[in-house]
């Protein structure tokens, strides 16, 4: 396999890996995403040991899901699968009073847009609604997309999102405020709320 510059396999080819079987497509999964993927860990987690517990268990879903899956973007896919499993620990801290108040205020932020019903139990409509978040997310602006990204999906806190834009935390929360009332109009325009 023909490494790129940097030392680092393509992500075509570290496909390639997980398509022969090859073991090494771990490893080489670990040296180009171990760092983003266990920031969004700690992110969720807050606990080192359970960020690296997440990873193993991200490591293990990816390995049994490519093939038959062959994702667009692997970056997405390793990103995607090591949030659920950070959330699903999350869940199980939560139960056992450990969670972070920060954390609990940015993902419970929409559990009252959601609904509960039947139509979330089924792949199809679990795809719609990727369909539907992604378009909305496509849709904002560079700046609302990252507040919108960074805090619902890499769980940041608020003063980390407002130091990286140079603005105070104030700034970032009305951004915030528009952004859910927008998501909260398309979510009842698509028949998704309770």
């Amino acid at each position: 396999m023909k490494a790129k510059d940097n030392g680092r396999m393509s992500d075509g080819e570290i496909m390639d890996l997980y398509f022969a079987r090859d073991e090494r497509a771990i490893k080489e999964t670990d040296v180009k995403y171990r760092a983003r993927l266990l920031y969004l860990a700690r992110n969720i987690v807050h606990d080192a040991q359970d960020a690296e517990e997440c990873l193993n268990d991200t490591y293990v879903c990816v390995w049994n899901s490519i093939p038959p899956a062959r994702p667009d973007s692997l970056p997405a896919f390793l990103l995607s699968i090591m949030r659920r499993t950070a959330i699903n620990r999350y869940k199980a801290a939560r139960r056992q009073k450990r969670v972070p108040a920060e954390l609990v205020s940015s993902l419970s932020d929409f559990d009252d847009m959601l609904s509960d019903g039947d139509s979330f139990h089924t792949e199809q409509a679990a795809r719609a609604l990727g369909e539907t978040l992604t378009a909305f997310t496509n849709a904002l602006s560079d700046r609302r997309a990252y507040i919108f990204m960074s805090r619902y999906y890499l769980a940041r806190p608020i003063d980390e999102i407002a130091d990286k834009l140079g603005c105070s935390k104030s700034t970032v929360n009305k951004e915030i405020a528009a952004i859910k009332q927008e998501l909260r109009q398309l979510l009842e325009s698509e028949g998704y709320l309770k």
